[in-house]
C-alpha cells in the first residue's frame, strides 16, 4: 500500500515528503498518560508497526516527560536499520517558558535547547523544529531569530509553530521571511470536537501561505475512539476537548461506528481519516502495535464528501483559550 504524502516546504530544501499521518509521541515517557518504564517494549512494537506501514513521521517535544520522549525516540532510532533511518522525519519543539535549568526573560535559548534535544535524540539535526506555544516569554522577533539561527546552523531543515492563532501566524510568518526562512507548519488541536480552525479563517490562511496543518489530539484524547462512554469514562487529566458530555457526543460516535463497520476499520481510523480529508496531517498516538496498526488503516480508504459533511454536522466547533489553544 502506498502511503499518501503531503509536502512541507521550507526555506532551503523544498519538497520534503512526509506521510499523510504522523505519530504523536506525547504518551511516550510522559506521566500525563500514565507512562511507566515497563511499557517501553510495547512502544518499541508500536514503532516497528508504524515504520512497517510507512509511517515514519514522529513528533515529540522537549517537555514530553521532561525529555524522556526524545530519549526513547533516540533509542529507537539507534536500533533502526540505515534504510529506516533515511526515511525518518523527526519533529520536536521548544517550550518558550523558563525552567530552573534554563532561566531567561528576553532572549530565549532556542539554539541551546535544540542542541539539548538533538543530544537526547542522538541525531545531528531534525527535519522540523517548532515553537510549542505563542504564550511564552520572548518576543516574536527573538523567537523568529532563534529559529532562523537553527536553520542556518544546520540543526534543523524546517521550522514551525504550535497553537498560533491566525493573526499570530501571519505576524510570525512575516518575521521569519525577513530572515529568508519560510514558516513550514502550525500544530494545533484539530478534530471533530474542535472544528473551530475551519471556521475562524486559520486553516484558510495556512492554505494560502502553504503552511501545513499538523493536527494534534485528532482523537480528542481518546474521546473519538469509541472505547469510552458515560459508564466507562475517560481517564482523568485529559484536558483537551473535555467540554462535552457523553450524551452530546453520542450521535457523532454512533455515526462513526456505522462508518467504521462500512470500511472495516476502527472508529479511531474514521476520526483520523476525517482530519486527512480536511487537508491536515493528524498526529495519531500509538502506545502498542495494535493501536499503530489500527491507526495505519486510516490511510487505506477515503471518506466520501457526503460522509465528511455528515460528520461535520454531528461534530462541534470547540473552543480556544488565551493561554494555550489560541490556534
Amino acid at each position: 500500500m502506498a502511503v499518501p504524502t503531503q509536502t512541507i516546504k521550507h526555506a532551503t530544501i523544498a519538497g520534503m515528503q512526509v506521510p499523510a499521518m504522523a505519530i504523536g509521541t506525547w504518551s511516550w515517557g510522559d506521566k500525563t498518560w500514565g507512562y511507566k518504564p515497563e511499557q517501553l517494549p510495547d512502544i518499541k512494537e508500536a514503532w516497528k508497526a508504524s515504520v512497517n506501514n510507512g509511517l515514519t513521521f514522529y513528533d515529540t517535544a522537549e517537555v514530553y516527560g521532561n525529555g524522556e520522549s526524545e530519549r526513547i525516540i533516540g533509542q529507537l532510532i539507534q536500533e533502526s536499520s540505515n534504510e529506516e533511518k533515511q526515511k525518518l522525519f523527526i519533529a520536536t519543539k521548544f517550550l518558550p517558558f523558563p525552567s530552573p535549568s534554563s532561566f531567561y526573560l528576553f532572549n530565549p535559548p532556542i539554539v541551546e535547547r535544540l542542541q539539548a534535544s538533538l543530544k537526547r535524540l542522538g541525531v545531528p539535526s531534525v527535519e522540523l523544529y517548532q515553537i510549542h506555544s505563542s504564550s511564552g516569554l520572548g518576543s516574536f522577533e527573538s523567537l523568529a531569530k532563534g529559529l532562523a539561527q537553527c536553520v542556518q546552523l544546520g540543526l534543523c531543515k524546517a521550522v514551525g509553530v504550535s497553537n498560533f492563532s491566525k493573526d499570530e501566524l501571519i505576524k510570525f510568518s512575516d518575521l521569519l521571511a525577513k530572515h529568508n526562512i519560510k514558516l513550514a507548519s502550525n500544530q494545533i488541536e484539530f478534530n471533530l470536537l474542535r472544528q473551530g480552525p475551519l471556521k475562524n479563517g486559520l486553516l484558510e490562511e495556512m492554505k494560502k501561505r502553504d503552511i501545513a496543518c499538523l493536527a494534534y489530539s485528532p482523537l480528542a484524547m481518546g474521546r473519538l475512539t469509541g472505547k469510552y462512554n458515560a459508564s466507562n469514562p475517560i481517564p482523568s487529566g485529559r484536558r483537551f476537548s473535555n467540554q462535552y458530555t457523553w450524551e452530546q457526543l453520542a450521535p457523532l460516535i454512533e455515526q462513526m461506528k456505522t462508518l467504521s463497520e462500512k470500511y472495516g476499520v476502527s472508529v479511531s481510523a474514521i476520526a483520523l481519516n476525517w482530519v486527512i480529508a480536511k487537508g491536515a496531517i493528524p498526529l495519531g498516538g500509538a502506545r502498542n502495535a495494535k493501536q499503530a496498526e489500527e491507526n495505519s488503516k486510516a490511510l487505506t480508504f477515503e471518506l466520501t464528501p457526503e460522509e465528511v459533511r455528515g460528520l461535520d454536522a454531528k461534530g462541534f466547533e470547540g473552543k480556544t483559550n488565551w493561554f494555550w489553544q489560541r490556534g
